[in-house]
C-alpha cells in the first residue's frame, strides 16, 4: 500500500476526485489513502483560456480527468491533435514531451500528462514569439477542433 497523500484546502477551494467536484466550505485538509486521479482548482483550465495548442491539448487530456463520462470522445480528440503538433513543433524538447504525453496518456496516467504538458508551456511561449512560425501552429489545432 503507498503512504497517504494529505492535500490542504482553503475555504471555498475546490478539488476535482474521480470525476466529482468537491468544495470546501472551511479549511481541510483531505488524506487520500489509496490511489485517487485528482486535480487543484488552480490547475483546471477554461475553455476560453484554451488559446495556445498546447493548452487546447492540455484541456483535452484534463476532460479525461474531470469528466470520466466524456473520456473516449477527448481521447478521440486527443488522437486527432496529437499528430498534428508533433508534425507542427520543431523544438525537439516540445517533440520529446508530447512523445511522453502520449505515453502517459496511453497508460491511463491522466495527472501526470497534465504536468508534463504545464511543463512545456515556457517553451511553447519562446516558440510561438517566433511570428513566423506562431500562427501556423496556433491553427493546428484550432483546425482539428472543429
Amino acid at each position: 500500500m503507498t503512504s497517504a497523500l494529505k492535500i490542504s484546502l482553503k475555504a471555498n477551494e475546490k478539488i476535482y476526485v474521480n470525476g466529482a467536484v468537491i468544495r470546501t466550505d472551511r479549511k481541510v485538509t483531505l488524506e487520500f489513502l489509496n490511489n485517487v486521479q485528482f486535480l487543484l482548482e488552480n490547475h483546471v483550465l477554461q475553455a476560453e483560456e484554451a488559446c495556445t495548442p498546447l493548452r487546447q491539448l492540455y484541456f483535452t487530456v484534463q476532460i479525461m480527468l474531470v469528466t470520466p463520462e466524456n473520456a473516449g470522445e477527448a481521447r478521440a480528440l486527443f488522437s486527432k491533435i496529437l499528430p498534428q503538433l508533433l508534425r507542427t513543433f520543431k523544438n525537439e524538447r516540445i517533440l520529446a514531451g508530447l512523445k511522453h504525453v502520449d505515453q502517459l496518456v496511453g497508460s491511463g496516467q491522466v495527472f501526470d500528462a497534465l504536468k508534463e504538458i504545464r511543463a512545456l508551456y515556457p517553451l511553447e511561449q519562446e516558440v510561438m514569439h517566433q511570428a513566423s512560425v506562431a500562427p501556423q501552429e496556433a491553427a493546428v489545432v484550432m483546425a482539428a477542433m472543429e
